[in-house]
């Protein structure tokens, strides 16, 4: 169990410095804006409690927030996320239910099922994300291109990331 806890928390501090030091600088054009870190909250166990996945959430938002000075926006993205995670779990849990010893991963679940997974919650990520960078309704049409074409490319970043530094998990 500690070894699991080390392993996650490695991976913690290895995303936000990803996400802090390189993902970040990434600036293509005023509509893509990728993010990685994410992952961390889709990576978490299926039997993970909401309150637990908050937390983390909100520690990592945090963090990613003081890499890139955004006083709370990356923070708020990632408690929402990690509020609505196992309602979207819920959503599209196979007909027998999740097999705890497996991870969310591309891995143990499938490309097809991790990709709706990813995307639904990266589309939750993003609209939100960027509703409140914006902050302006009459820019509606701004939001969605900055959301959708930041998902495509945070999609790819994460799928990238899942084939990297995630083995299948052991039955």
């Amino acid at each position: 169990m500690n070894n699991v806890w080390i392993k996650y928390g490695l991976n913690f501090i290895l995303v936000v410095l990803i996400q802090g030091l390189v993902v970040n600088n990434i600036q293509i054009n005023e509509y893509l804006n990728p993010m990685v870190y994410p992952i961390m909250i889709l990576m978490l166990p299926f039997e993970m409690n909401i309150m637990a996945a908050m937390i983390m959430s909100l520690l990592l938002g945090i963090s990613v927030d003081a890499f890139s000075n955004t006083f709370g926006l990356h923070a708020s993205s990632a408690l929402l996320i990690g509020y609505l995670r196992s309602s979207v779990l819920g959503y599209i849990k196979p007909r027998d239910g999740f097999d705890n010893t497996l991870l969310p991963s591309i891995h143990d679940m499938g490309v097809s099922w991790f990709l709706l997974y990813a995307s639904i919650i990266l589309l939750l990520h993003h609209l939100w994300f960027f509703s409140f960078e914006i902050l302006r309704l009459d820019l509606i049409l701004l939001i969605l291109a900055k959301a959708f074409l930041s998902l495509f490319f945070s999609l790819a970043l994460v799928i990238l990331f899942q084939y990297i530094f995630y083995k299948p998990s052991r039955k």
